[in-house]
This record gives C-alpha cells, structure tokens and sequence, in this order.
C-alpha cells in the first residue's frame, strides 16, 4: 500500500512537472518567434494573473479571518450577554490584530453602536455621520461580508482595504460588523516587487481613470487621459473588464498594455511594458513560469496526498465503527483481539470479555417503535464508554447485544467493570415514556491461553445466559474450566 502511495504521487509529480514545463518552454518559442503577441496576450498578462493571485490570496485571508470571528462563539455571547466585559472584546481584537499580523481588526456592536478596536471603544456609530455609513450599508444587505477601501478609523490619515463581515446571533439576527484592515501599502509593496523583477509600469485607476496607487518610479500625469498616446484608449480601458493593446509613446517607442478589473477593489489594474524591456526579459519570464510551475506541482501533489490521506481515514473508520451507536464492529474487534492476544502471550497478561445484553430490549421496540430503540442503544454506548477504560474496546455485537475486550483485566477486573456498567446504566439510562430504569445483563469470562475469540465469546455468552436466567439486571462470570458463578449486586428484577 505505502509503495502504490509512493509511486502515485512520483507519477503525478513528473506528470504536472512535465506538463507545466513543457507548456513553458512552448511558450518561450512562441514568443521568440512573435514577440509582440506574446508580450500583448501571454506576459502582460501573467504579470496581471499574479498581481491579481497575491491580492485575492491576500484578500481570501482577510475573509477567513473575519469569518472565524463572526462566527466566532466568544463573539455572539458577548454581545447576547450585554457586552458586560468590555476589555475581553478590546483583548481578541488586539491578539487576532497581532496573531494574523493585520493593519486592525474591529468589531461594532448592534445594540450599543459602539466600535471597538485594539486601542479601546474609538466611537459610538451613527446614520448621521457619513464616514459611519459603511456599517448601515453592511448592515442592511444580504451577503455575509464585503470589502471596500476607506480610511481607518483609528487612524484616519490612512488608507486600508477593509473586510467587513455581518455577525448574527444562533436565530440569524443581526448583532453587528466585525473584521479586519489591511493597509493598502501592501498593494504598494507588491507593486514595486513586481516592477523591480519584470521592468514594468505598473499601477492602479479608478472609474474615473485617476492613477490611486503607484509604485515610485511612475513619474507621469495623475490620470490616463493625460498620457500622450495613452488618452486614446481611456474609454476602452474604463468599459472593459480586461483588455489588452499597444500604442505609441514619443521617444520610447512601442508600448504594451493590459488592464483588468479588480472587482473586490473596484479598481483597475494597469501593466505596462516597452518593447525594449520586453527583449532583455522574455527569459527571465521563462525562468519565472517554471518555477510557479513546481511551486504549483508541489502544491497539488501535498494536496492531493493529505485529500488521499483523509479519504483513507474515513474508509477505515467506516469499515471499523457501528453507523448507528459510533461504537467498534466485528471486523475492530477481532483486529484488536488479534493484538491484545500478541501481548498478553508476550507480557503474561490476561485478556478478559464481557457479553452485554440489554434485558427486555423487544419489548422496548414493540412498544414504542425502531426509533425509541436505536435511541436506547446510542444512550447506552455512551454510558457504557465513560465507564471502561481507554485500552478497552466497546463492540456492537448484533441487534442489542455488546462485547466489551479487556486487555490487562482478570476476571475479576472485568467483573467489576460489568458492576460499574451495571450500576451506570440502571442510574443514568431511562426506558422510553418513563418505563423506568433501563437495566442490563452481563455475561463475563476471562480468556485461556491462545483461546479464539469465537471460543472466548462462547464462554462469556453462557455467563450472560446465566445472569438472564438468574433474573436479569447481573453480572455471571464464567470460571476458566467453564463453570459459572453468578456476581450480583443491588438491582431492580428486570
């Protein structure tokens, strides 16, 4: 199995390699031979995709974070309570501003107005404060969150992109805003990185073609219609999701451009490269593509092996647990017996069973339906789990039937388990409609050397037969030459 697993995922990994490769070094021939399309459909482009890929990574971020606080349960009963502790709200504030290292995080109380901040509550909102009117906006509307660019509250003088997220309470009633600011100079960063590496123009318009963000070295007019050559192609730029030309700039020759809207920003985004630069770089962009290429083949194969992995878990646990109680099955059971058989011959350790049968468990579906029935075994799994130990293992035998291993329990360990289990589902278990306490028989029997499981079970179903016939609601414990002797506490007949 593990060597398929390994061969697979060597497989897959040459297969994305060499797919991913092989696209590249078409790619770098192609645009040998056309470098103008190449520079106008393929790298202008890829700038774009990967400018656009940190900021939606950046962003996709931001709104896990401001998920996980709006359904964060701290969050809601705070509120729902009265907001009664005002310094643990400003607390997770500052440890998430400081855990997941963002500009701010806030959060604005529906029944107080208040916003609260890592510095302490800034203010108290209202309609009749414009700058306040993102928090009416978010809370009237029906997605889960939005994101906007606005100036921060606690610093007014700076500009960050915003995820606001609706929080509401277990009913779905709206009890606030909360989420997280990143500082738009990020943008600006990622800016002049990818300037830096591929010699390229880039930067941010608005709707109304206003150049909004630039790295350091754009020297040109505030806005596109003031760009000789550019101003022709404003219209096209500002009605296009995306587009892609090139034109002419006096004394620097041929220009390639391509824009695309950045929806989450409601900006565009502008990349622009010379004909010259483009020459010196096509193999640097090469280089580039294959690289993101084995990053992203890497990416898949430890997806693909952790998606594998949690596949596997799944089918095991399903072949070895009970659908309807959680409890072991058949096929746990005699794997763990198999195993605890190894130790008790290698340790000298005994190995005992219990046989447990619910009494009077027919009639119990006959009156009161299969349901009532399936509810009374789930009850008793649990009851019968927080009695045994974590080295013991619970099966569901059949129908209402239970066998309990015992590694490293004599008869005598395992008869006062059965006591236990006895005492804990008479006390805590009820029939359906008040029938009264739900009691249980137990057969018990202690395992001789290298004896089979079928043999062991026998044993402890004759005990079991024993305390049923003696009455019910007791533990019989089978003597090791097969003889029974039953133990039996203060019970109520069943």
């Amino acid at each position: 199995m593990q060597r398929n697993k390994l061969l697979f995922a060597t497989a897959l990994t040459i297969l994305l390699t060499l797919g991913f490769v092989a696209t590249s070094v078409i790619g770098y021939f192609v645009a040998e031979d056309s470098l103008e399309k190449q520079i106008a459909e393929e790298t202008l482009p890829l700038t774009s995709d990967n400018i656009f890929s940190e900021i939606e990574r950046d962003l996709l971020r931001s709104i896990l974070i401001s998920s996980l606080m709006a359904h964060d349960t701290f969050v809601r009963d705070w509120v729902v309570d009265g907001e009664e502790d005002r310094e643990s709200i400003i607390r997770y504030l500052a440890e998430i501003q400081a855990k997941y290292d963002t500009t701010t995080a806030f959060f604005v109380s529906e029944p107080s107005r208040r916003y609260y901040h890592p510095d302490g509550v800034l203010k108290t909102v209202s309609r009749a404060n414009t700058a306040d009117a993102w928090y009416f906006r978010v809370r009237e509307m029906n997605e889960p969150f939005e994101i906007n660019i606005d100036h921060d509250t606690a610093d007014p003088a700076r500009l960050s992109i915003f995820v606001n997220y609706r929080v509401e309470d277990e009913s779905g009633d709206f009890i606030g805003v909360t989420g997280i600011g990143l500082a738009v100079e990020s943008v600006a960063r990622l800016i002049e990185t990818y300037q830096r590496r591929y010699d390229r123009s880039i930067y941010f318009i608005n709707r109304e073609g206003e150049i909004t963000l630039r790295g350091s070295g754009y020297d040109g007019p505030i806005s596109i219609q003031g760009q000789p050559g550019l101003a022709r192609y404003a219209t096209r730029i500002l009605t296009s999701p995306s587009t892609e030309f090139a034109y002419e700039r006096p004394d620097e020759g041929t220009v390639y451009v391509n824009t695309r809207l950045i929806p989450e920003l409601d900006w565009y985004l502008v990349v622009e490269q010379r004909e010259s630069a483009a020459n010196a770089r096509l193999l640097n962009t090469l280089i580039v593509n294959v690289l993101l290429a084995l990053g992203i083949t890497a990416l898949v194969v430890v997806i693909g092996g952790w998606t594998l992995r949690g596949y596997q878990r799944r089918l095991e646990s399903m072949a070895t647990t009970d659908r309807l109680t959680g409890a072991s099955n058949r096929e746990a059971l005699e794997m763990l017996f198999e195993q605890a058989q190894k130790l008790a011959r290698r340790h000298g350790q005994p190995i005992s069973l219990i046989n447990l049968d619910i009494d009077h468990f027919k009639a119990i579906n006959d009156r009161h339906g299969h349901q009532a029935g399936d509810q009374v075994l789930r009850e008793l799994v649990e009851t019968v789990s927080a009695q045994i130990r974590e080295t013991d293992t619970l099966c569901r035998w059949g129908g209402d039937e239970f066998l309990i291993l015992l590694p490293d329990a004599n008869a005598e360990d395992a008869r006062c388990s059965a006591e236990r289990i006895r005492e804990a589902v008479a006390r805590r278990n009820r029939r359906p409609e008040g029938d009264g306490a739900l009691t249980v028989s137990q057969g018990v029997a202690q395992g001789r050397p290298d004896e089979s499981l079928d043999s062991l079970i026998h044993r402890a179903d004759q005990a079991l037969y024993e305390a049923k016939r003696n009455g019910r609601n007791q533990v019989a414990v089978a003597e090791s030459n097969g003889s029974r002797s039953p133990a039996t506490a203060t019970r109520s007949r069943g």
